[in-house]
């Protein structure tokens, strides 16, 4: 009995620290009323949320100072992404090949985008998807406080 206590004790801190690391881990649909999409800030200060992309889950970091969404070679892979054009772009880690593709659809928690241009990007280490302007520029966008807001124009 006192185990299935520690490990309900652990369970409950772990799924803590899981809403505090990641808290749109399990980001809600868009709402119904407005059309729009909330997150919140993580601890690191970065907006982080699931999606999709072609309808195949991804994990997004918001990045307002992307140009076009950048994908990571690997996950480029596994959507079955097609490499275009090889481009020079410049990153925040300094210049960089990349190779241009479209993305069919875009998904965050229901606000939708098609036809995005994107970036595959061979050197882009982990698993994130920088969700840039390609994809923002095409929704409102406001901050208020840790929050922040995607809605249609």
């Amino acid at each position: 009995m006192m185990a299935l206590g520690w490990l309900l004790l652990a369970g409950m801190i772990w799924w803590g620290f899981d809403i505090y690391l990641n808290p749109n881990a399990r980001l809600a649909e868009v709402s119904a009323a407005t059309g729009e999409v909330v997150l919140k800030r993580g601890p690191d200060g970065h907006f982080r949320a699931p999606g999709r992309i072609d309808g195949q889950p991804v994990a997004f970091l918001v990045d307002t100072g992307a140009t076009v969404v950048a994908v990571p070679a690997a996950v480029a892979e596994r959507l079955g992404l097609h490499a275009g054009v090889a481009e020079r772009v410049v990153t925040a880690n300094g210049t960089a090949v990349a190779y241009a593709t479209r993305l069919t659809e875009v998904d965050l928690g229901g606000a939708r985008a098609g036809n995005v241009p994107a970036d595959i990007v061979p050197g882009m280490a982990g698993n994130e998807v920088l969700l840039g302007m390609s994809f923002l520029a095409r929704f409102e966008i406001t901050m208020n406080g840790n929050a922040m807001s995607i809605r249609p124009r």
